[in-house]
This record gives structure tokens, sequence and C-alpha cells, in this order.
């Protein structure tokens, strides 16, 4: 029996008050019953939608996990290089295992894109070519590439007009002005060789015309193209010549030439034959019969006696400067330039300083110029004094002189 049937008074035996009380509580009832219903009903509703959600999410997982298993159940790809292209479509491909193959070639590929050299992936069975695949670049060759050269200018070098100017014909212009050369009918330059001793501004130099261009500025020392294995330093040297290619205007620093071009002898070890395999393929790339397109190179060494005359002659380097060391009006001036943004005092005169650096370079003055700053922030003064420039010359230049370490003493 329903809760209805047993809660349920004849209306017979009620009055009309109680008959009326009867009907509202009956109301009542039932609309609270309704609301509960209505409750189950919606959360039985979330319940199923949620159950929906769920089987669809696993459906699809199912489907990731069953499409993943056939991927990894499908044969290994061969890795090959397309050696020729025959008349009738076919390609001549060496497969990474070594033998070559006469294969077919998918008609989903862009055919003009297979030609001798390129990559492609090879059917495991029937060696067909299935994709290209893209050409490999060393990652070491990317790092060489300074994506963002320093804001130098020439007017930071001082005492080197000469260099400056010679080194913007030879590298700048061809790629600022290339119009000048060709209303003149001239090819230009192709690359400049900076020697000198060291701290004389040959990289500083480098830098200067890096941030002067807008091309590419790729660096790298020489002794980095040694490699251990036969042939890897000839594969660098090629990579990075291609990568200059591909991005150029394209500026090649290449510091510490001597590392690389050293003078070729006839007892040589087997080291030396290595590095002189990346030499041959360095002179190569350099005045080959490939153009070398809008590429330019700087070199800098401090040993321009010992390198190989096959690097010395035009066509390979074609402007061969010499970085000297400074003069009494160079030192001048280098020293106003590093001290430019510090506060001096106004007895400073650097005419007489540059009198008391003879034999300083650069570098050298450079560090004079800090050490006279270090030594007023050691005393917690407002500005550097005539006496803070006295005491760094002693410390940088004349301790060193004593000591027979300075640079001057090396090249004497």
């Amino acid at each position: 029996m329903s809760e209805i049937e047993e809660n349920y008074t004849s209306p017979v035996t009620m009055g009309n008050d109680d008959f009326s009380r009867y009907l509202r509580d009956r109301i009542k009832t039932l609309e609270e019953r309704n609301n509960m219903l209505k409750e189950q009903t919606t959360r039985i509703e979330l319940e199923k939608r949620h159950t929906e959600n769920q089987k669809l999410k696993y459906e699809r997982e199912l489907r990731q996990l069953k499409s993943e298993l056939e991927r990894l159940k499908t044969p290994p790809m061969v890795v090959g290089t397309v050696m020729d292209v025959l008349e009738n479509g076919k390609l001549v491909v060496r497969s990474s295992t070594g033998p070559q193959f006469v294969v077919n070639s998918s008609q989903l590929l862009n055919s003009s894109e297979l030609i001798p050299g390129t990559m492609v992936s090879l059917n495991y069975q029937s060696l067909a070519v299935i994709d290209i695949l893209p050409q490999s670049r060393n990652p070491y060759i990317q790092g060489m590439e300074v994506i963002d050269p320093s804001e130098l200018s020439y007017s930071n070098i001082g005492g080197l007009n000469d260099q400056i100017r010679e080194v913007r014909e030879t590298v700048e212009y061809p790629l600022t002005r290339p119009e000048a050369f060709e209303r003149i009918g001239i090819e230009p330059p192709k690359g400049v060789l900076l020697y000198g001793p060291p701290g004389t501004g040959k990289t500083l130099l480098a830098r200067a015309v890096a941030s002067q261009t807008n091309a590419r500025f790729i660096r790298i020392v020489g002794s980095e193209l040694v490699q251990k294995y036969i042939g890897e330093g000839a594969r660098l040297v090629r990579d990075m010549f291609k990568m200059a290619k591909e991005k150029s205007p394209t500026i090649i620093f290449i510091d510490e030439l001597d590392s690389i071009g050293a003078m070729r002898l006839d007892t040589a070890t087997s080291g030396d034959r290595e590095v002189h395999r990346t030499l041959m393929q360095l002179l190569a790339e350099m005045d080959g019969f490939d153009s070398r397109g809008d590429v330019r190179i700087i070199a800098a060494t401090n040993r321009p006696d010992i390198l190989d005359p096959a690097l010395l002659r035009p066509g390979r380097f074609d402007r061969i400067i010499s970085i000297p060391m400074p003069d009494k009006e160079a030192r001048k001036l280098i020293m106003e330039i590093h001290s430019r943004k510090m506060k001096l005092s106004e007895e400073i005169d650097f005419e007489k300083l540059s009198e008391l650096t003879e034999g300083a370079n650069g570098s050298d003055l450079r560090a004079v110029v800090m050490e006279a700053g270090m030594f007023a922030v050691r005393e917690d003064r407002d500005s550097v004094s005539i006496h803070d420039f006295h005491d760094a010359i002693d410390k940088i230049i004349v301790s060193s002189t004593k000591n027979g370490s300075h640079s001057e003493g090396m090249f004497a």
C-alpha cells in the first residue's frame, strides 16, 4: 500500500475546515515530493553527463594509444643521400649503410627538391624515397654566430685611423656600398688579415666592423677547428662557410689564425696532417671553384711569420694590415677613450701620461685607466686624480716591465 493510500482519509468524514487543511497539507507534501524527484533527476543527469565525458575521454586516450602503438610497430626508415636523378624519374640513392640503389620516390614529394646531395628517408623494405630530410647542421657551428654584436663604433678605437680605413674598404664597403664597386668595374676585396702584437686592438677592430654593418657575424678561434677525429675539422669548415652563405651578407672572424694556418712542413706527425687537412679545406672555401658570395673574412694573428704562404696570397687575403704598438699620440687617445665616462680632476694631462706609458699596448692602457679608477674607489673619493694614474702606471706598466712580462718584451 502506497504512502498516499496510507494517509488517505475519506472527505465524507471531514468538516469543511478539516478538508481544506487536509488539501493544503496534501499539496505541500506532493510539492516536496516533486522537488525531491527533480533534484534526484538533476543529479542523475549530471552523473550521466560526467559518465559520458569520462567515456569520451577514455575512448580518445584509447585511440591515441592505439595510434602510438601502430606508429611504433612501423618499420624503421633508412637514411640515404640522393646521388643522381635519372631520366625515367628514378633516383640513384646511397644508403647510410654504404651501397647505392636505384629507387622510386613518392609522388607526394616535390621532385624539384630531389637533387643530388639531398638527404632522404627510404622505406626499409622497398627502399623507395618516402620523405625529404632537413639538412643536418652541427649545433657547434650554430653557436659561432654572434646574434647581437656589441654597439661599438670606430670612435672607440684610438690611433688606428689608417687601419680602420683599410678594414672598412675591405669588409664594410662591399656589404654597404656594392654599387660603388660595380660602377668602377672591380671585384671587391674578399678578406683582410690583421697582424700585430697582442693587445693592440685586432679583435676590437673586428667587433667594430660587426656592429657597424647589418651583416651576420660569425666568430671562431682557429684552435676550435682542430678536432680529434679525421675529417671533423674539415667538416666544421664546410658547415661554417655553408651557414655563412645561407645567411649572407656575413662576416667571418677567425681569431688566432696561426693555430690552424701554420706553414705545412714535410716532417709532419699524424696530428699535423689532420690540421693540414683542415687548412686545405679552409683554403678551398676561401678561394676555390665555388663562389663565396657575399661573405667577407677577417682574420687575426700574432705570428704572421709562421703562416702558410697559400693563405697569404691575394684572392684569400687581399689586404694584410699591420696593427702596431701605439705611439705617443695613440696612447693619449686610447686613455682618453677609456676615461670618457670617468670623473677626472682638472689636473690630469693625458699628454704627459702618454709619455710615462712608453711601450704599453692598448690593453695595458685600458688596465691603467681602470686601475686608476679603482684607487679612487678604494679611498672613496669623488674623482680620479693624477696621483691615481701615476700609481696605476707604476703597478701595471713599470712592475710588469721589471718582471720581464710586458708585451713589448715578448716582441723585442
